[in-house]
């Protein structure tokens, strides 16, 4: 299958962000992502404006972003914007699916931020759920800061501070996987927040260039790029979460050979292999084999030991026995 590096959860000035489209797409050309998808605010403008598909060598997604107060939800495959007043979580998710859409739940772990005075934006019904956002680059990293000094240390040197998604998300998502498959994506939600005057934008605080290197999903596809074979292959869980700053991912392989599972990595690193959230066996190398001894989830775990500790590198969805 063919390994796609993708950045999902983008915002544009079609919502609010302060890049353009264009200006998006030339930032992901720039730090090699193969496919950018969009979720601008309650709007599909991108799409609707003739902006979905490639910018050179980089694929656009159009998708929404559904925003009530809370119970934030990434759609894809829709034809019209999802209404979103008066509707349940579960109204959402239905809504999305009777268009032949599917989606993500957006930072559903969302607990606030004491330094920024937010309030969290939880997703407050999982059980309506077929996939979430694991690891949020901005909310989950923007809720673990407490001292203005951290902020400063994170717009600096972003992979530094970055190390591991909330043992809470990884906990509540490994249960909601014991009773059904639920796809995990990794997410930026990149805004590009700064200050845009007219046709330039002076002030950055995280760019998309540099958001866009971080936490990425590859998507692994059967056949060309293309709106098609992206969306079957997050809908399926063809897909894994991988914090590309710290070493390129492409190349990880976690597959079921008969009574065997084999995971195949591009380069060394501490290896865990899980079952419905339990360690079942580990390794250091590029490699694992591991016989099926049990029903259950299984998924995988790499780690990277990078700016003076371990943080993780890959996170794999599930294959299920």
């Amino acid at each position: 299958m063919r390994d796609l590096a993708c950045v999902i959860h983008v915002h544009s000035t079609w919502s609010d962000g302060t890049g353009t489209v264009p200006q998006i797409m030339r930032a992901a050309a720039k730090a090699d992502v193969d496919v950018v998808l969009l979720t601008d605010h309650d709007t599909l403008a991108a799409r609707d404006h003739g902006q979905e598909g490639w910018h050179g060598d980089v694929l656009l997604l159009v998708g929404e972003e559904v925003t009530p107060d809370e119970n934030h939800y990434l759609a894809f495959g829709i034809d019209t914007v999802i209404r979103k007043q008066g509707r349940t979580p579960a109204d959402v998710c239905a809504a999305v699916e009777a268009q032949g859409g599917f989606g993500f739940a957006a930072h559903p772990f969302s607990q606030g931020s004491k330094l920024f005075k937010r309030r969290g934006i939880p997703f407050r019904d999982l059980d309506c759920l077929a996939g979430l956002e694991l690891w949020s680059f901005v909310n989950d990293t923007g809720q673990s800061i407490e001292r203005w000094r951290d902020v400063v240390k994170f717009l600096a040197t972003p992979n530094r501070y970055v190390d591991h998604p909330p043992v809470l998300n990884v906990r509540t998502w490994d249960e909601l996987c014991r009773e059904r498959p639920v796809v995990a994506i990794g997410g930026l939600d990149a805004h590009q927040v700064g200050l845009r005057i007219w046709h330039w934008v002076p002030l950055r605080l995280m760019s998309y260039k540099r958001s866009f290197r971080h936490i990425r999903t590859h998507v692994l596809i059967d056949g060309e790029p293309s709106r098609n074979t992206v969306f079957t292959a997050l809908r399926e869980g063809r897909c894994y979460i991988a914090m590309d700053s710290l070493a390129p991912a492409r190349g990880f392989t976690f597959e079921s050979d008969g009574g065997t599972l084999r995971v195949r990595l591009p380069h060394e690193a501490r290896i865990r292999l899980l079952r419905d959230g339990e360690e079942v066996t580990s390794a250091s190398g590029n490699s694992l084999d591991h016989a099926v001894d049990g029903r259950g989830a299984y998924r995988v775990e790499a780690y990277l030991h990078a700016y003076g500790r371990e943080r993780t590198w890959i996170l794999s969805n599930p294959l299920y026995v």
